[in-house]
């Protein structure tokens, strides 16, 4: 019988210094295979997180998968036998990469980039407008077998979107692992645990998610159960690692428990509605 997989959860404060950031996700690595972990779970934007820098210079900070980040993460993938998922700002070739990039979740196996995904909901809410300097994504997000597990992956926003979780588990995901930086703000820190408990009571799937901290971000990266009690919670350390195995046996015991997806009469379907076109 295959051993559980296990899988860590990053947390670390993303700034505008990409060296600074490559240094967390390095220390990161190592620990998550020092602690025998398969997979590591990043933030959000964890190249290149603007705090103060101008919406044109984030733009301008955005590299391509030849870039020195996508090459060290390969090579840190490769090095400890990790899958890593990691969130970064992947520049657009051709006339919008002047003033949008890509809000990507880079997917890394042995050192071999297996997926990518494009954030397809934009963060415009609560007075922000992320639309501004990012150009949504046309695609689902991917869900990928690691080690005989099931993974369906998501960035920050997408998680107000139950609809979305749902059609990654009709894909069959056991696990959901979310990717980061939420902003703080009144209840903001609520709506972020809330959600995630909610996701996985839903779907009776795991959840391990990465929470960029910060000034501007909550953290508490996550990991919860199928059914939905936390099994960690990395609090706002600055740089902190949460690891957990997934028990695809406690899966089947909750799903047999809680037959809520078997018992569902409403189907999703599994379609991204395109932007209507503001410019």
């Amino acid at each position: 019988m295959n051993a559980p997989l296990q899988i860590s959860v990053g947390q670390f404060p993303a700034i505008e210094d990409k060296a600074a950031n490559l240094a967390a996700v390095t220390q990161l690595a190592e620990r998550a295979a020092a602690a025998g972990s398969r997979v590591l779970i990043l933030p959000e934007m964890a190249m290149y997180h603007r705090v103060t820098a101008s919406v044109s210079e984030g733009v301008q900070a955005a590299e391509d998968l030849t870039g020195p980040f996508v090459t060290e993460v390969r090579r840190l993938s490769r090095l400890h036998g990790l899958f890593i998922s990691v969130g970064m700002s992947k520049r657009i070739a051709g006339e919008r990469a002047v003033d949008r990039a890509l809000n990507t979740l880079l997917l890394v196996d042995g050192g071999e980039i297996v997926a990518e995904y494009h954030k397809i909901h934009l963060y415009d809410a609560f007075a922000v407008r992320e639309s501004d300097s990012i150009h949504p994504g046309d695609d689902l997000p991917p869900v990928l077998e690691i080690d005989g597990v099931r993974v369906g992956f998501a960035i920050c926003y997408d998680l107000r979107f139950p609809e979305l979780f749902r059609l990654l588990t009709d894909q069959g995901a056991e696990v959901l692992a979310i990717s980061a930086a939420w902003a703080r703000g009144v209840v903001k820190e609520d709506h972020w645990l809330t959600l995630l408990r909610a996701r996985a009571i839903e779907n009776t799937a795991y959840v391990f998610a990465s929470d960029e901290v910060s000034v501007k971000s909550v953290g508490r990266s996550a990991i919860f159960d199928p059914l939905g009690l936390t099994l960690a919670d990395a609090g706002e350390q600055e740089l902190a690692l949460v690891t957990a195995s997934v028990d695809r046996a406690r899966i089947a015991a909750v799903r047999k428990t809680v037959p809520s997806l078997a018992n569902r009469r409403v189907a999703v379907e599994a379609r991204v509605h395109p932007v209507p076109d503001s410019e």
